[in-house]
């Protein structure tokens, strides 16, 4: 009777584990920008459109937040998100940071460097630039996580 109750279980917790997973279950993000930015507020709409729960806390002390994060010289950009153990710097697709949170790389975080136009938040009619969203440590190591046109 213990092994049948066992294994309902367990089919019980990995239906609903799977379930959970497949429905796209929400990932919790914490974004700190400048209370003046209005390209940060568009970028956290974009992460919402996409499933994100997102907290946003306005500061005017970004520097710090960034010296906190880890972010190496190079990569900054107008906000700073947390998301699980990583670090998501500027206008970086929600589709980079779900494919971040699904591969688990060990790294810091990744960054799209500057504002580029086109990215989410930064759009502006029908122009795009090309950038790349850079995977970087805390020893300073970088390399391309994705490319966009």
């Amino acid at each position: 009777m213990k092994k049948h109750t066992l294994a309902l279980g367990l089919v019980a917790a990995l239906g609903f584990s799977t379930t959970a997973v497949a429905g796209g279950a929400a990932h919790s993000i914490h974004v700190y920008k400048s209370p003046t930015c209005g390209c940060c507020g568009d970028w956290i709409d974009h992460l919402e459109e996409n499933g994100f729960d997102v907290t946003a806390t306005d500061t005017n002390d970004m520097g710090k937040i960034k010296a906190e994060a880890g972010l190496i010289p190079g990569l900054g950009s107008c906000h700073t998100a947390f998301v699980g153990d990583y670090v998501v710097e500027g206008h970086v697709p929600a589709d980079d940071i779900k494919r971040l949170l699904s591969e688990a790389p060990k790294a810091t975080g990744i960054s799209v460097p500057g504002m580029p136009m086109g990215s989410p938040g930064m759009e502006m009619g029908d122009r795009k630039d090309h950038y790349k969203v850079i995977l970087f440590n805390k020893e300073g190591q970088t390399r391309v996580f994705a490319e966009h046109n």
